[in-house]
């Protein structure tokens, strides 16, 4: 199976904490991740693969009508049609939120993706009855069809200044390498690509939800890094501070509501303080 991709970054997060901030508040990299690039994982690529073609695999080939059922999966309620573009829709927004929630938490950035491949995990369930409802079984990965699926490589996508643009061109490119089975008049045909293309975004967003974790246990999160510039931001404070005049301790720089002044670091025990 070609290799897995990794998330490539695009964007910078810039925000504030409704505190004092220069009209220009400076870069934190350290304390903010980036985040997106969606747009540049296979996973993502291959769920956009997969919304679409549920939406024509349903319309294609489930109906309302008993007249069809010699040809088509009856559906007189709609139920099958709702299930299946909903996961579809659901494992790729997922994929999506969790990528931009990716600079304040890798908890809910990891959440969101388990929440992408277990409604993808969902919707490869109801092609596999499809199959089945067709007293037919799904294809043996040893099976020649199946091999030549597997082996369909995605190309890297190709962004430069016009992301939504050129990610909908990548997509149906990478269809493309996809569509002798997927334009089949064959449903079962069209399901088994289905399985196969699912399965391969599962096991990409197993990685992928892999090297979240690992990066987390590594980095820590948005709260982790947090209280790690508190404590150097105090450690600062405490090494570049001037004495106190009263106790001689160092003092730290604090605020008020006439402006900054220097504090003494044992206050309230001593109330020292200096002009900045």
């Amino acid at each position: 199976m070609p290799p897995e991709d990794r998330i490539d970054i695009l964007d910078r997060f810039d925000q504030t904490d409704g505190l004092h901030q220069p009209s220009t508040p400076p870069p934190m990299p350290e304390l903010f991740d980036k985040h997106g690039g969606f747009r540049r994982l296979h996973t993502f690529t291959l769920a956009t693969i997969v919304q679409l073609e549920t939406l024509h695999f349903c319309r294609r080939f489930l109906t309302f009508d008993h007249r069809e059922t010699d040809t088509k999966f009856y559906d007189p309620k709609g139920r099958q049609y709702d299930q299946m573009t909903q996961a579809a829709r659901s494992g790729r927004q997922n994929i999506i939120e969790g990528s931009e929630r990716s600079s304040t938490s890798k908890d809910t950035e990891m959440k969101l993706t388990d929440v992408a491949r277990a409604s993808l995990s969902e919707l490869r369930g109801d092609y596999e009855i499809f199959i089945l409802d067709r007293a037919q079984l799904p294809w043996s990965v040893h099976a020649a069809e199946a091999r030549t699926v597997n082996a369909i490589s995605l190309d890297a996508a190709p962004f430069t200044d016009d992301m939504v643009h050129e990610s909908a061109k990548h997509a149906l490119e990478q269809r493309k390498k996809y569509a002798r089975w997927l334009d089949a008049e064959d449903p079962v045909v069209v399901a088994n690509a289905m399985l196969l293309i699912i399965g391969r975004a599962l096991n990409m967003l197993k990685s992928q939800i892999e090297a979240q974790g690992k990066a987390f246990e590594e980095t820590g999160g948005f709260s982790e890094r947090l209280m790690t510039k508190r404590l150097e931001a105090r450690e600062s404070q405490k090494n570049t501070g001037p004495e106190c005049p009263v106790c001689s301790k160092p003092m730290r720089q604090r605020k008020s509501a006439k402006g900054d002044f220097w504090g003494c670091s044992a206050y309230p025990e001593c109330k020292g303080t200096r002009p900045v």
